[in-house]
């Protein structure tokens, strides 16, 4: 009798502890491809906070690297885990606002995103404002931006200046300059358009835009067809060339080392990728305006984290501009720009 009495008491005795006790803390949500994580509690207040993160693309170098900043965000602040995913191809503005929307219905707790589309977005920011889930802009603008919590970005207009400035005095301020244009309705590139084009005319009269009116639409082989057909229109008198991002360097450059002109006509790139640094190193590229990808996406996440915490956030953060060349690509803050890290 002693033996079970002894044995009900310690029943209830463990029973008593587990009522007493806190259970486990809830497991975070599971994010999508490419998710990082970064500790159960802290920015929201308990629980984990899902942050989305939409660029305008996947496959880019350049985007890459912003997923690297935006994981280190992440990791480095705690109770944040960053949601991936982004359209395969950089003009297929639709799949981005399925995308949107899909992580509305989801209901994460915040979005930072690089719109294809200056316009067509507006209207999925809207919706994801108005579901109560705050948005952070990121590299490419809108058109109206009353409904964004920031826009973290580079001036892109003074990208363009910084471009119009060195390509000129590459060019002794005389000669044909050629620009090829990206995708219509990329705030960032056109921008960037803006700044080279409108600095060559004020400041550089004797420099003769050729060609400036050719558009790609987000595709290396497009710029190679686009770029070959413009040099060989145009032939001699192109002395320089301005192309303001990744796909369209890579296919201007490979068009002027077919056609034997690297090195002989002047190009001026926007973004860096291994093909522009050999460029850079070989003397077929004469200079490149860089941005920061991973501290664009390191401080957008960071940001959106802020804002949740009722932190204050500045309604425009810029991430910076700098000018590679040949005599300074070798110093470290050269080197660290132009061959940033990129998220595995």
């Amino acid at each position: 009798m002693r033996s079970v009495l002894h044995s009900l008491l310690g029943i209830g005795l463990c029973l008593a502890a587990v009522g007493c006790s806190e259970g486990p803390a809830t497991p975070p949500s599971q994010g999508g491809a490419g998710a990082g994580q970064g500790p159960t509690g802290g920015a929201g207040g308990g629980k984990t906070l899902r942050i989305a993160v939409i660029p305008k693309g996947t496959t880019h170098d350049f985007w890459k690297s912003v997923h690297a900043g935006a994981l280190d965000a992440a990791q480095e602040t705690p109770g944040v885990q960053v949601i991936w995913n982004g359209p395969d191809n950089e003009k297929d503005k639709e799949q981005q606002i399925k995308i949107v929307d899909t992580f509305v219905n989801d209901k994460v707790d915040g979005i930072c995103i690089a719109p294809i589309d200056r316009d067509a977005l507006i209207e999925p920011i809207r919706r994801a404002k108005q579901a109560g889930i705050p948005v952070v802009v990121f590299d490419s603008g809108l058109s109206d931006t009353s409904d964004i919590i920031s826009y973290v970005a580079t001036d892109n207009y003074q990208g363009g200046v910084i471009a119009a400035r060195h390509l000129a005095g590459l060019l002794n301020g005389e000669g044909g300059v050629v620009m090829l244009r990206y995708l219509e309705g990329s705030e960032s590139t056109e921008q960037r358009e803006q700044g080279f084009l409108e600095t060559l005319g004020k400041e550089f009269p004797k420099l003769e835009i050729l060609s400036e009116n050719q558009h790609v639409n987000s595709d290396a082989a497009e710029a190679l067809q686009k770029g070959t057909s413009i040099l060989q229109d145009l032939g001699p008198k192109v002395k320089g060339v301005f192309t303001v991002c990744e796909p369209n360097n890579k296919g201007m450059l490979q068009a002027l080392e077919d056609l034997q002109l690297a090195g002989k006509v002047q190009f001026v790139a926007f973004d860096s990728d291994p093909l522009v640094v050999r460029g850079l190193t070989e003397d077929k590229v004469h200079g490149v305006v860089l941005q920061n990808p991973v501290k664009m996406g390191y401080l957008a996440v960071q940001s959106i984290a802020n804002h949740i915490a009722g932190k204050p956030v500045e309604k425009r953060v810029s991430t910076g501009e700098e000018l590679a060349t040949k005599a300074n690509m070798s110093t470290p803050e050269m080197q660290a720009l132009l061959n940033p890290k990129q998220a595995n």
